[in-house]
């Protein structure tokens, strides 16, 4: 492996400007999509179902993807991932564009980007691993936040002001061009890192067993990882209920200034994590930040105001990229370089099993409850949020409790 300083971090600026570029992309594309299945059904179970099946694959394929990043060349396999998904967004471009896609066809266009992504998460993360050293990570995830707040913070914006000149196929195109920056970063780095691979003696289940191993190692890692799955099943509710929640009393120009305001505090967060970091207190730090997080979740959903929405939605971004912070930080230090491939894809696949739940049945959910009350979808939305929040701030309180999370940080 290169020799770790802090000229690296220039390295690390490269990689990360096509990730923002991508993050926003893919933003306008997940924006339009939305919208159009939105108008298109008037349910929010179609939007978690377009949802789901983008998530899927990446999930499942997490573990995988992580061996593989142990195994080959990282910067190829984010190459490869990032080049290939790109097929998916084109076959729902060309279906618009021969006749009005359906629901199945731009379910299964979003089945096979997700497949090729999958390989990019596992090699990203090892590959800032890579990159940095350990001083510079809490820097870096504050960038690597601000980077994935791009997509809730640009996008929404461009796509609601794009959509008021064009439609959605404009936006499939953009993001498109997109994937071809990401391809240039990726390559302009490539030589200049050398990963660290395992033997190709041993099999693909014995480098998944030993990613396992040196997971499970470390009993508050595990604890942690576990504890995740719920906070991503919280999380997922507000992801995929905010837009059905909005749109149920305004328009799709109105969602994108939304979501754009809210997304500035992920901004903000994001701007002071990547100037200063965090120095200490990370479990602690960890616990308020997610509890405020499911109170502010429990504030959105109040009333149909959009101030107020914009308001409580700002608080919640803010404090995401804390909890991000403290997370990656406490799991990045305590796992060796040459597995760290195959632990991200295992955290990865235990973590964001809750995404899994939320994804598949918070829009059932707000439908179901939008009928029953006779108030609609959109307070449907707004009761199942406020419910993830209670929970979600339930399990923040219970963070620090165990001594083994307590230890991560000695």
């Amino acid at each position: 492996m290169n020799e770790k300083n802090s000229s690296n971090f220039g390295k690390f600026l490269i990689l990360w400007s096509g990730a923002l570029i991508s993050s926003i992309g893919s933003g306008l594309t997940s924006f339009g999509l939305g919208v159009y299945v939105f108008n298109t059904t008037g349910s929010a179970a179609g939007m978690s179902l377009v949802t789901l099946l983008g998530f899927v694959p990446t999930l499942l394929l997490s573990v995988p993807a992580g061996v593989l990043a142990d195994r080959y060349d990282r910067r190829i396999l984010m190459m490869i991932g990032d080049g290939f998904s790109a097929m998916g967004i084109l076959f729902i471009l060309i279906c618009m564009m021969t006749k009005e896609a359906t629901l199945f066809e731009i379910c299964l266009g979003v089945f096979v980007s997700a497949v090729f992504s999958a390989l990019l998460e596992p090699s990203y993360k090892a590959t800032i691993t890579d990159i940095l050293s350990k001083e510079e990570y809490s820097k870096a995830n504050g960038l690597v936040s601000m980077a994935g707040s791009a997509r809730y913070l640009f996008s929404p914006v461009i796509a609601g002001f794009l959509l008021g000149m064009s439609d959605v196929k404009l936006l499939l195109i953009i993001d498109i061009s997109t994937f071809f920056v990401t391809l240039v970063s990726v390559a302009v780095i490539r030589k200049k890192i050398v990963s660290v691979k395992v033997s190709k003696d041993e099999s693909f289940v014995e480098s998944i067993k030993g990613g396992f191993k040196a997971l499970s190692m470390k009993k508050g890692i595990l604890i942690l990882v576990v504890i995740s799955s719920g906070v991503t099943l919280s999380m997922g509710m507000f992801q995929i209920l905010a837009e059905p929640l909005i749109l149920s009393f305004s328009d799709a120009k109105t969602l994108g200034i939304s979501e754009t305001v809210c997304a500035v505090g992920m901004l903000f967060s994001g701007v002071v994590l990547g100037i200063k970091g965090l120095k200490k207190s990370y479990v602690k730090k960890l616990s308020l930040s997610l509890a405020f997080a499911g109170l502010f979740m429990v504030g959105f959903g109040i009333k149909e105001n959009i101030i107020l929405i914009c308001t409580f939605g700002f608080l919640f971004f803010a404090v995401l990229p804390v909890a991000n912070n403290c997370l990656d930080y406490l799991t990045r230090t305590n796992i060796p370089d040459e597995v760290q491939g195959r632990v991200w894809g295992l955290i990865g696949f235990i973590s964001q099993l809750g995404y899994v739940v939320s994804y598949s049945v918070s829009g059932i959910s707000a439908d179901m409850i939008g009928r029953a009350s006779g108030l609609g979808v959109g307070r449907g939305a707004a009761y199942v949020v406020q419910t993830a929040g209670i929970m979600l701030f339930i399990l923040a309180l219970l963070i620090p409790k165990p001594k083994s999370i307590k230890q991560l940080e000695t």
